[in-house]
């Protein structure tokens, strides 16, 4: 997680105090810290390392903060020194391919890959799932027109891709979500929003699809578990023409809780 604290204090023209600076973010999983930030150039110095002031934006540096990452820092960088010291060479000139052979047969992990859940995960379980390996065609959060404040989230226990998207309890009518598909042939196709359940969601998230025929508007108690593969809510089965994307806008007007938008599914109708 992207964890940065406020950096300053300041009151509002109409007198309020806010805090300003915060960032909490998740990373969306585990990334590489690559070994040229942690030495400079060569030309500047031969023989310093350095893992915990190393180079990074400051907003990276909100994650890489973390004494566990400190830890790795510190094992790799002694592992470069131990293998310049020996060779009597500049640490910009230890060998990756030894460096790397080294830390893994310590017990490093310098590669991740997240395994994603099987399609048909139930909520209950833990886990990420491929979008692109359920049926029909499926829009992710990250691939929505957001308008307004978003923030991402992972703490859920079931969602699709990488995490899900919430307005942080706004309940101000500036949120919105525009999530479009180009379907392969035009038809009837069932709609299905996938969201994360909680006690704490709008039991009255607005919805709207747009359709060959118009626009349909209904609300979705995000209260209750989706009731298809406790993932997915149907929206109903619309006709959608061809040359134009199908549109379903999720916002939070006159909302009573958080506003959670996590992938639309657009499934083919089996019935004429």
């Amino acid at each position: 997680t992207i964890d940065s604290h406020n950096i300053q204090r300041y009151i509002t023209p109409e007198g309020y105090v806010q805090n300003e600076g915060d960032i909490g973010v998740p990373t969306n999983g585990p990334y590489e810290i690559a070994y040229g930030s942690l030495v400079p150039k060569k030309s500047q110095c031969e023989n310093l390392l350095v893992p915990v002031c190393l180079s990074s934006t400051h907003i990276a540096f909100g994650s890489i903060r973390m004494e566990p990452v400190f830890m790795i820092l510190g094992q790799s960088a002694a592992t470069a020194a131990a293998f310049a010291i020996d060779a009597n060479q500049a640490v910009q000139d230890v060998p990756y391919a030894k460096l790397r052979e080294r830390l893994l047969a310590d017990g490093q992990v310098l590669d991740y890959a997240a395994a994603a859940a099987p399609a048909t995960e139930k909520s209950s379980q833990r886990g990420a799932i491929d979008g692109k390996k359920l049926p029909g065609i499926v829009i992710d959060d990250s691939e929505a027109k957001l308008i307004g404040e978003w923030k991402t989230s992972r703490a859920a226990g079931s969602f699709i891709g990488e995490g899900y998207q919430h307005d942080h309890d706004a309940r101000d009518g500036k949120a919105n979500a525009r999530f479009e598909a180009k379907l392969p042939t035009p038809g009837r196709y069932e709609v299905r929003l996938a969201y994360t359940p909680n006690t704490n969601r709008s039991s009255k998230a607005n919805i709207e699809i747009a359709h060959a025929t118009g626009k349909e508007s209904l609300t979705i108690n995000q209260r209750q578990p989706p009731p298809i593969e406790g993932n997915f809510v149907s929206l109903g089965t619309f006709t959608f023409a061809s040359g134009k994307p199908a549109v379903v806008t999720v916002s939070n007007g006159n909302s009573d809780g958080y506003v959670v938008i996590d992938a639309v599914q657009f499934m083919p109708a089996t019935n004429p």
